[in-house]
C-alpha cells in the first residue's frame, strides 16, 4: 500500500504575497484533487503507470543555468506537494513566462534556483525544476530526501485543473516506476483518512509534530514493559554510539538491531530509548511516551529518552535529525506527555557515559531548557 501527501507550503504561497490562500483553500479544493491523492497507490499496485505525456525541459522555458549542485540519492522516500496560486497562464508560452517569473523570484530571495525539482502547469504540461538528481529548496529538513513537486498556473483560490491533476499522476507514477521515488516510502505527515487531504491547519511543517514511525512500521518484537509517570519531566539527550543510518530502510533495520541487544544482550524488556533519531530526519518509536525505557538509571520512569542514532563524538547529526528532534519534543509538550516547564540533559549529565558525544551536547547546550 502506498501512501500519498499533498502539503500545501508557505513557501510559494508567502512568496507570492497570496495570505488569504489558507483561509479559502479548504472552500476550493476540487474533489478530483482529492480523489488523486487517495487513488495513485491503486493505479500503481495494478501496474498501470500513466507516464508523463508532455515534459517542458529547462531549455524549452527559458529557465537560466542551473544553480543547485546538491545531488539526491535515489531514489527517495519522500514527495511533497506544493501548490503555487496566482501564476495564471493556459499554455506553454505563457506558464513558461510565469516560470521564469517564479525563478527569477527565487534566486532573488537567496535561493539557488527555482525551488521544485518538477512544477505542473494548468495547461496540463510538467516542467522541469531542478529535476530528478538535485535536491531542491522547497521544504526544509526534507530537501535532501525528498521529490519536491508543485503545481502552478492556477487562479487564487482554485484547485488545478483535471489537465494538471491528470498530468501530476503521471509524473508521479512514472517517478516510482522509473526507480526516482521508492515505491513504499514514508510520508511527512499522515493523511486524514476520511478526505486523504491534510491541509495545514495554520503551521508550517518545521512547526508540526514530525513523523514517527510506529513500532509496527519497523517490525519491533512483542515487549511488556512499566509504564511512564506522565507526564515527564525531563528529556534525556543519548547517542546509541555505533553506526548511523542515513536512508529509512537502513534505519528500521537499525532500530531492530538495538532493540535485539537491549533484549538479548542485556536483558531488558524492550528496546531501551522511547524515541530514537534518524539521519534520514525521522524520529522511530521505541517504547513510546506512556511506557518507561531502560536508558539512564533513576530517570526511567519520569524522563523521555531521546536517542541519535550513531556516534557523535566528532560530528554533529545532520541539520534534519535535529530538527525532528527538536520538533517531537515540541510535540511532546503540546501533547500533554512532557511539562512545559520540563528539563533538557545530555546524557553524560546525568550518568557516567561519554553519550551524546561532544559534537551533539555542545549543540544541545543551546537548546531551550538545557541544564547542565
Amino acid at each position: 500500500m502506498l501512501w500519498w501527501l499533498l502539503v500545501f507550503s508557505t513557501l510559494g504561497l508567502g512568496a507570492w504575497g497570496d495570505s488569504s490562500w489558507d483561509k479559502i483553500q479548504d472552500k476550493h479544493l476540487s474533489k478530483g484533487l482529492q480523489d488523486l491523492l487517495c487513488n495513485i497507490s491503486q493505479l500503481i499496485e495494478k501496474g498501470s503507470p500513466a507516464g508523463v505525456s508532455t515534459m517542458v525541459s529547462r531549455k524549452q522555458w527559458g529557465a537560466d543555468a542551473i544553480g543547485c549542485s546538491a545531488q539526491l540519492a535515489l531514489p527517495v522516500d519522500f514527495l511533497v506537494t506544493h501548490h503555487v496560486p496566482g501564476l495564471d497562464c493556459q499554455n506553454q508560452t505563457s506558464c513558461s513566462q510565469r516560470l521564469r517569473e517564479l525563478q527569477g523570484h527565487h534566486v532573488r530571495s537567496g535561493w539557488c534556483d527555482v525551488a521544485y525539482n518538477f512544477l505542473v502547469g494548468d495547461d496540463g504540461r510538467v516542467y522541469e525544476g531542478v529535476g530528478w538528481n538535485v535536491q531542491g529548496v522547497h521544504t526544509q529538513g526534507y530537501n535532501n530526501i525528498s521529490l519536491g513537486l508543485a503545481f502552478f498556473g492556477t487562479s487564487k483560490g482554485h484547485s488545478p485543473s483535471p489537465a494538471a491533476l491528470s498530468a501530476m499522476e503521471g509524473l508521479i507514477s512514472s517517478a516510482v516506476y522509473k526507480g526516482h521515488l521508492s515505491p513504499v516510502y514514508v510520508q511527512p505527515l499522515l493523511v486524514k483518512g476520511e478526505s486523504c487531504l491534510s491541509p495545514q491547519q495554520n503551521a508550517s511543517l518545521k512547526e508540526a509534530c514530525p513523523l514517527i514511525v510506529q513500532r509496527s512500521a519497523w517490525d519491533a518484537r512483542e515487549a511488556h514493559c512499566p509504564k511512564m509517570n506522565q507526564p515527564a519531566q525531563y528529556v534525556i539527550i543519548i547517542h546509541t554510539a555505533g553506526r548511523t543510518c542515513n536512508k529509512s530502510d537502513e534505519c528500521r533495520v537499525l532500530v531492530q538491531d538495538i532493540q535485539s541487544s537491549f533484549m538479548d544482550r542485556w536483558e531488558s524488556c524492550d528496546i531501551g530509548y522511547n524515541f530514537l533519531v534518524g539521519q534520514d530526519g525521522i524520529i522511530y518509536e521505541g517504547v513510546g511516551w506512556s511506557v518507561q525505557g531502560s536508558h539512564t538509571s533513576g530517570y526511567n520512569d519520569i524522563a523521555l529518552g531521546l536517542a541519535f542514532m550513531g556516534t557523535f563524538s566528532g560530528s554533529p547529526p545532520n541539520a534534519a535529525a535535529l530538527e525532528a528532534a527538536q520538533n517531537l519534543i515540541r510535540c511532546s509538550v503540546v501533547k500533554g506527555h512532557l511539562v512545559p516547564d520540563y528539563l533538557l540533559v545530555g546524557h553524560s549529565d546525568v550518568t557516567n557515559v561519554l553519550s551524546p558525544g561532544r559534537a551533539l551536547y555542545n549543540i544541545i547546550k543551546t537548546w531551550p531548557h538545557f541544564r547542565h
